[in-house]
């Protein structure tokens, strides 16, 4: 992925996870946007969808699509679809799976473990890189690869 512009925070706990994803659910534009979320297991990736996805007004569960790779949620403005590709064994079993349809219509798309199905998802608007330190504090680097992700960077940054 090209990357136009990159941001570098801190998360000092979860409280501040929350906050990110409420200023993000305000960014317009980010219900057409495909944002990647990358990290190593425990490092707060569905948590950040949870909260985004209830910032976006979703009531009631909001599974992991760990086993069922996509959860799809309907939103009053749209669509938001969260994949879980940590299962995969060969990028092949995204296109079986019909997900390109799924990329190609409108609507937010949420991919965790993205590297599990390369070359076979379009560019993300946004990459979010979570890296937890020893005081369990999360390191997040924001990577906007696209004109979208680079404004879904200013309208963060105009909220914080």
């Amino acid at each position: 992925m090209a990357i136009l512009e990159s941001r570098e925070l801190r998360w000092q706990d979860e409280a501040a996870c929350q906050r990110f994803a409420e200023a993000l659910a305000q960014a317009p534009g980010l219900l057409l946007a495909s944002i990647e979320l990358h990290g190593s297991l425990g490092a707060g990736k569905t948590t950040l969808v949870r909260h985004l996805l209830r910032a976006l007004g979703v009531e009631g569960r909001i599974k992991s699509p760990s086993y069922a790779v996509l959860e799809s949620y309907d939103l009053t403005q749209g669509v938001a679809s969260h994949f879980d590709f940590y299962r995969f064994d060969d990028p092949r079993e995204w296109a079986d799976a019909g997900f390109r349809d799924v990329f190609m219509a409108p609507g937010l798309k949420l991919s965790e473990w993205p590297e599990k199905a390369a070359g076979m998802l379009p560019p993300a608007d946004l990459a979010i890189h979570l890296h937890t330190e020893d005081d369990d504090s999360r390191r997040v680097r924001l990577d906007a690869g696209t004109p979208l992700g680079l404004s879904l960077l200013k309208a963060l940054e105009q909220q914080t």
